[in-house]
């Protein structure tokens, strides 16, 4: 379909769109109108009232606009076509997400934590599959490597971080995992806030370095997670690591790969900008980008706390870690796979609609 073609058969449906817009914002049509009465023009917009719209009539409609943005950016349409599409979808997500949530209140908190997070998360999908393999591919062959020889292990750290980690897991650790620098549970928890959300923005912000530095922060990161597992695996301490990890890993280790996907979304807007200059491609892929690095936040904040105040503490059967971890995982699957997709309801009619 060409771009003549694509714009003949649903330019009436973004009309409509743009039509319901101006009526929900108060705005009226914009009139051909010289110099001299360009001032009177405008002002009779800033007098208009908002008016009453079909609301499920306004959401079909952005949806499909939406659907047509991606096409017309897929299919490298003329700038002119993906701006009209891109400015209606701006309007139109404003108006019905945003217009009665003003600030940081509740109902946008509640909007960004159930909508627009597992919404971005899925729309990263390629980045994210792309992450995820830069990420547990290199800790399953260390781990394995370093299972096998457990002094392999000193070809990518220290003897002594070696050693901390004999006594941070070894029979004689009370609590589990905890790090020299932390002897109480709240600074444990401090602790983790801050290598955590560190190592989350070193793989987002590397990304501005065409994708090369997000990469480069996974593997990393993959190899050292690899490293410890086999070794303490080896050691006879699997137990001990494994019981610790298994429960904030689910928010851990997500959010990293996370952080890694939105890297690596501005890592590609700068190497492949496409009709936008390489300013503009950075401007538009980084407010994507950012939603999902609110995601990241808000699991480091949950591994944290989960850390500090559970993974650690022996009373704790390592049994019970294990189920509860794997609570967790298909918590966080089921959130960022299935949370925040339209209603069936909702879909029907935009089906009815389109036929």
């Amino acid at each position: 379909m060409t771009p003549l073609q694509f714009e003949a058969a649903y330019a009436p449906l973004w009309d409509e769109l743009q039509a319901l817009l101006e009526r929900a914002e108060g705005t009226r049509p914009r009139k051909k109108a010289d110099k001299t009465d360009g001032k009177k023009a405008r002002q009779e917009r800033s007098k208009a009232r908002p008016g009453v719209v079909d609301g499920a009539r306004l959401s079909v409609l952005y949806r499909r606009a939406c659907e047509h943005l991606a096409l017309a950016q897929a299919r490298a349409y003329p700038i002119g076509l993906t701006q009209r599409l891109e400015q209606l979808t701006h309007r139109a997500h404003q108006l019905i997400y945003r217009r009665h949530e003003p600030g940081f209140g509740i109902g946008r908190l509640r909007r960004l934590l159930l909508v627009d997070i597992p919404q971005s998360v899925r729309a990263h999908r390629g980045y994210l599959l792309v992450a995820a393999l830069l990420f547990v591919l290199p800790t399953l062959l260390v781990g394995w490597a370093c299972w096998r020889d457990p002094g392999f292990v000193l070809h990518l750290m220290s003897a002594d971080q070696v050693r901390n980690f004999d006594q941070m897991y070894g029979p004689g650790a009370e609590p589990i995992g905890k790090p020299r620098s932390a002897e109480t549970d709240w600074q444990m928890f401090g602790y983790y806030i801050q290598h955590n959300i560190g190592i989350g923005f070193q793989c987002f912000a590397a990304g501005l370095f065409g994708g090369i530095g997000s990469a480069f922060f996974l593997v990393f990161n993959g190899l050292q997670g690899g490293a410890v597992g086999g070794y303490l695996t080896a050691r006879g301490h699997g137990t001990a690591f494994y019981s610790f990890i298994v429960t904030h890993s689910a928010f851990e280790l997500t959010a990293i790969v996370m952080s890694g996907a939105a890297g690596l979304r501005l890592g590609h807007a700068l190497l492949a900008p496409g009709r936008r200059t390489r300013l503009e491609a950075l401007r538009h892929a980084s407010s994507h980008a950012i939603v999902v690095m609110y995601g990241v936040i808000a699991f480091l904040l949950i591994a944290a706390a989960v850390e500090a105040f559970w993974s650690s503490a022996r009373w704790v059967a390592p049994q019970v870690k294990y189920g509860v971890g794997a609570a967790c995982w298909a918590l966080v699957i089921a959130y960022l796979g299935w949370q925040g997709r339209p209603r069936r309801a909702v879909m029907a009619e935009e089906g009815s609609h389109a036929g």
